[in-house]
């Protein structure tokens, strides 16, 4: 059990509001094929893989699946509609539409559901370009939404159109991961990633759930419950986490951080350690200095690329699926711009152990996002259009 206290919606300030105990029940982790734990550089030159189109949309972003309801997702397009994708098919009209802007890197930026499928988050910019997070009631079936139960978990003020983040998951503990970029710019010019007093630059984690007149509440294990910084805060220094995800089998926490002008990176922490994380950025970009001194303890990226490789690195999974099983336990991610699918080997203690490249792709500039279904199964999302599944050759 994980005892929480209370939040208000922010915008960067301190919480003012009284602060209830509550408790946060054991979740239950997806029943992913579990396979090996660990996938050799050696054993992935082998793998053959191929991309098949399940269905088209306009501007896709981002895809979750609900649990419970096998064979149908739900697609979300940058403009603010939310699709549903049922067994290949694609509806037409749209389950609901969020109010936002696509200046920038700005629109509708990340889909989850809570774990017992109850509820749907929907993670954007609003119509002035700032961060917000909305709730919505599911119903019995499996596309059972109640539009006019819209709340609004968590709203944080954005001070340029780029580097929103806004990518958001449930982790294996059953709270929600809200990720936030440094707020735009070169080079954090505001200093956000470094100041533990502004949630820019940083993953959050919550109950989105509301408790009294708290919108949401905050776990009391995070690591500035006690103070040093805002509550809701678990790892900080980043620059634009674009794509972070859980291992269904290990716990661990894989983080993709889009570079300045050099260097895109990795990293992986595994449940203890993700608590109070500085991922260094402004002071490192990657493991490389980058503006002032590095921060005493800084956690350095498991893997980085420089940018005669790609520009804009987008996180996937540790792959749990079935049907490519040589793919078991490698983490699967790709650069934006390159839009080549490459998967990183992980040795049997932990190490990661290199990169191969999977031999597909999409077109240059277009890969923006990687989802999951219900049973651990890849797609690969490209904002020209195609959803695709990770088959195997």
């Amino acid at each position: 059990m994980t005892a929480c206290t209370g939040g208000t919606q922010q915008s960067g300030g301190a919480r003012t509001t009284e602060q209830p105990s509550v408790t946060v029940p054991t979740p239950v982790v997806p029943a992913f094929a579990a396979g090996r734990g660990s996938a050799s550089l050696a054993e992935l030159a082998g793998v053959g893989v191929v991309l098949t189109e399940v269905a088209t949309f306009d501007g896709p972003v981002a895809m979750a699946a609900r649990p419970g309801h096998d064979g149908v997702l739900f697609v979300g397009e940058r403009a603010g509609a939310v699709r549903v994708l049922d067994n290949g098919r694609a509806a037409t009209e749209p389950l609901l539409t969020v109010e936002t802007t696509t200046d920038g890197e700005r629109g509708l930026l990340g889909l989850a559901f809570s774990p017992d499928g109850r509820h749907l988050y929907v993670s954007s910019t609003d119509a002035n370009g700032d961060s917000r997070l909305d709730e919505y009631s599911m119903g019995a079936g499996a596309t059972d939404v109640d539009v006019a139960s819209r709340r609004t978990v968590l709203r944080v003020a954005q001070p340029f159109d780029n580097h929103n983040g806004g990518h958001v998951t449930f982790g294996p503990d059953g709270l929600l991961y809200y990720g936030l970029g440094d707020g735009g710019g070169i080079g954090d010019p505001e200093g956000n990633a470094q100041d533990t007093s502004t949630l820019l630059g940083s993953i959050l984690r919550i109950d989105p759930r509301p408790h009294g007149d708290a919108s949401y509440a905050i776990p009391a294990d995070n690591p500035f419950v006690a103070g040093g910084g805002r509550a809701e805060i678990l790892v900080f220094g980043l620059r634009n986490p674009w794509r972070f995800s859980f291992d269904a089998v290990t716990g661990d926490l894989w983080i993709a951080d889009v570079g300045q002008g050099e260097v895109e990176e990795i990293n992986r922490l595994a449940p203890a350690s993700a608590r109070g994380a500085n991922l260094g950025w402004p002071a490192l970009e990657g493991s490389r200095p980058y503006a002032g001194t590095a921060p005493p303890g800084a956690v350095a990226p498991v893997y980085e690329y420089g940018h005669d490789e790609g520009q804009s690195v987008t996180g996937g999974f540790v792959y749990r699926g079935a049907r490519v099983p040589g793919l078991t336990g490698a983490y699967v991610f790709a650069d934006l711009v390159t839009a080549r699918l490459w998967a990183l080997a992980v040795d049997d203690d932990g190490t990661v152990g290199g990169r191969t490249d999977l031999g597909v792709g999409v077109d240059p500039g277009t890969l923006v996002s990687f989802a999951e279904d219900g049973s651990g199964e890849l797609y690969v999302v490209s904002i020209a259009g195609p959803v695709l599944r990770v088959d195997p050759a």
